[in-house]
């Protein structure tokens, strides 16, 4: 029990008080989180919109910086993973559940109620799969690059602990982030990481019981996800134990093969054609219209202000809360790789995948609902199933769905288990199993008591909540980042060389 550090006890102490307090009050639980979410939406909405915009912005900067030439590690170190494997990985762990999820659901519903324009028209069609794009894309993985870049190089670069209080030593200094200051952000990093990673196993298990309840009728109800948290812990819990290299590495290629398999069926069945202008028309729209997007809050109009609220404030929120996660887990297959590198794999390929797979789900889904086939009176949970039933193949697409799940359930919570137990032992690339299992034990017990207090509703409540003092955290560790790599910048001699002049 010596690698454990004050870390683990003083997050866990927290976290049983957050599930006492959501067993013995869940009413009162959901209205208290309610009432915080709707006061930082509502005054902190312009923060998050700048924040996550200068992030975007500080990645394009690094792609073309001289400084991207910088291994994250020894200058001549190559990384250990291949390039399938490491993309697959970051992916998996990345926005797995989600792409399934909301694929379908979200373009349906943004086009039922569209940001601006009227329901169910052809611009709001255009709007629909605009701000699916802008919600998926580059804005979402500029946080997850920023902080996992920030740890990364850190840790391989300069030999610091893999925490996030090591990378705020240049700002913060070396004495606070060793002492009561560091385990202060490293304990707001853990409880982030729980609750973030929590919400998205809630939404797994919710989407699990809806397709079951669609196939099956097997019944949508708190028992029923409680049976399938209970079943997939196990099941993630085996996998933890097995290590990184092994079963995390082989559940996400075997999530890529099957999201592969389930695209290129739906790719098949559906429109293609349609398809393919959709992605032109829409990325291109996506791009010339992403400055305006990116900085749109709507203060005069209330509908649209309460619409940006409730998807583009929660989303920034979602992706800034998961982000001590998924940074640690890409920082740690990240090993080797250049800035520059580095950047482009996690800002852009991700974001292009998301762009196709939204392209297909939701293009299909607002097909069916033009068809005059209601999908959209289907809880969230089961919009896809429900679209799935008016294609070919129906039941083999909705099998497939609910494997992906599964799997992407297991490896997200699989991940979060060795990163929650490589923060609160001191870093260790190696944590102890009884701490991984603690740590699995725990976050799907927090996602349960989330579905019982407050459903989908308090889940995202509590996401938008545990983000707000985390993104304060990212702010130092950009320039902190900034601020090492100009040093490290003017030590190496990395300008951009000036042209010679013709004579």
């Amino acid at each position: 029990m010596k690698k454990i550090s004050n870390v683990f006890w003083f997050t866990v102490a927290i976290v049983l008080v957050f599930l006492i307090f959501g067993v013995v009050a869940p009413n009162r639980f959901e209205n208290t989180t309610t009432n915080i979410q709707a006061f930082i939406t509502s005054t902190f909405g312009w923060y998050y919109l700048i924040l996550v915009s200068i992030l975007v912005i500080f990645c394009v900067f690094l792609i073309f910086s001289p400084v991207g030439s910088i291994r994250l590690g020894k200058q001549d170190e190559l990384p250990t993973l291949s390039n399938i494997s490491w993309f697959a990985m970051l992916f998996s762990a990345g926005m797995g559940i989600g792409l399934v999820f909301w694929g379908a659901a979200e373009p349906l519903s943004h086009y039922m109620n569209p940001p601006i324009s009227e329901g169910q028209t052809v611009e709001g069609y255009r709007e629909a799969m605009r701000y699916t794009f802008f919600h998926w894309g580059f804005h979402a993985w500029a946080i997850y690059a920023s902080v996992a870049l920030a740890l990364a190089y850190f840790q391989f670069r300069k030999g610091e602990p893999g925490l996030i209080s090591s990378t705020l030593k240049p700002v913060l200094g070396e004495k606070a982030m060793d002492g009561q200051l560091g385990t202060i952000v490293d304990v707001l990093a853990v409880f982030a990481t729980v609750v973030g990673v929590a919400t998205t196993l809630g939404f797994g298990a919710a989407q699990i019981n809806g397709g079951l309840t669609f196939l099956f009728d097997i019944p949508n109800n708190f028992l029923i996800q409680l049976i399938i948290i209970i079943i997939v812990t196990v099941l993630y819990m085996i996998s933890a134990w097995s290590g990184l290299g092994k079963g995390i590495k082989y559940l996400s290629n075997t999530n890529m093969v099957l999201a592969a398999l389930l695209f290129l069926l739906m790719f098949i069945v559906g429109p293609t054609i349609l398809y393919l202008n959709m992605f032109t028309d829409t990325l291109g729209r996506y791009l010339s219209n992403l400055i305006n997007m990116s900085f749109r809050i709507a203060p005069l109009i209330k509908n649209q202000r309460d619409w940006i609220n409730n998807w583009t404030i929660f989303y920034w929120a979602w992706w800034i809360s998961w982000s001590p996660f998924v940074g640690i887990f890409i920082a740690r297959v990240s090993k080797g790789r250049t800035i520059r590198e580095f950047i482009i794999g996690v800002l852009l390929l991700p974001a292009l995948v998301s762009f196709l797979w939204f392209t297909i789900f939701g293009t299909s889904a607002i097909e069916v609902q033009n068809s005059g086939v209601d999908i959209a009176k289907f809880p969230t949970e089961q919009i896809l199933f429900a679209m799935f039933n008016e294609f070919p193949w129906s039941i083999l697409l909705s099998i497939v769905a609910i494997f992906l799940v599964t799997i992407f359930f297991i490896t997200s919570a699989d991940s979060a288990t060795f990163v929650l137990g490589m923060q609160t032992t001191f870093g260790s690339l190696t944590p102890p199993n009884i701490v991984k299992l603690t740590w699995g034990i725990l976050q799907s017990v927090v996602a349960l008591i989330l579905l019982y207090s407050g459903g989908l509703t308090g889940l995202q409540n509590a996401l938008i909540i545990a983000a707000l003092p985390f993104s304060f955290l990212i702010v130092i560790m950009v320039v902190s980042l900034y601020r090492s790599l100009v040093k490290e910048k003017k030590e190496l001699g990395l300008y951009h060389k000036p042209k010679p002049r013709k004579k």
